[in-house]
């Protein structure tokens, strides 16, 4: 039973890192077409979403499965919890990166219109939390998972940043509101993704550590 449980829980960690890895691919693309405001790629991240949402649920399933049937404890209990909870994490990721999608089919039919905010830097910091986040549960690396908790507050800062150059964008161009605000919520959405980021890197640190650090306690 013992060598059955360890090899089911072994597959569970396959799915969700290749959960994680899809999810990762999706970021870039959306990241990507921002720059470039490529509505097809941004059309693709929406028509494949639904393959995450697919991997989401049947990786809830397993683990639920596996705790109705072996009853598991301690380090295994622990780390079939997170991976339900990094498994919504990725999955909610991954509807980010679907938002930032629409965003920009919205944007790119204003071509006369340039974004009032530079998102190279913030897009990069989201992707670089999101990437630690999963190397962090790969080797199980505490110290990578504290970073990733500790860069959050960069890119809450860029956020900041970008919603102070949308109110002045405003009011020098009254008349286009409706894309700046469109520009400005995919700073909302990159905000997510690194907060998403962090929780997967606070799972890490229970799952390794046994102990809960949300809401600042670290």
């Amino acid at each position: 039973m013992a060598k059955h449980l360890q090899r089911e829980l072994e597959n569970i960690k396959k799915r969700i890192l290749s959960l994680g890895a899809l999810v990762e691919d999706r970021v870039r693309l959306a990241v990507k077409s921002i720059k470039s405001r490529n509505t097809s790629e941004a059309e693709q991240i929406i028509n494949l979403d639904h393959e995450i949402d697919e991997i989401e649920v049947e990786i809830e399933e397993e683990c639920l499965k596996i705790l109705a049937l072996h009853q598991p404890v301690a380090v295994d209990l622990r780390f079939l919890v997170a991976v339900i909870k990094i498994n919504n994490d990725l999955e909610r990721i991954a509807d980010e990166a679907v938002n930032i999608a629409y965003r920009v089919k919205t944007i790119a039919k204003n071509k006369d219109c340039n974004f009032i905010f530079d998102y190279t830097m913030m897009a990069e910091k989201a992707k670089t939390m999101l990437r630690m986040s999963l190397d962090s549960l790969v080797h199980l690396d505490t110290d990578m998972a504290m970073k990733v908790c500790l860069m959050d507050d960069e890119v809450d800062a860029f956020c900041s940043r970008a919603y102070e150059q949308l109110k002045e964008s405003i009011r020098q161009m009254p008349d286009k509101v409706g894309i700046l605000i469109n520009m400005f919520l995919v700073s909302r959405h990159l905000e997510r993704i690194g907060d998403h980021a962090t929780n997967i890197a606070e799972e890490v640190i229970y799952l390794t550590e046994g102990e809960i650090i949300r809401h600042g306690n670290f």
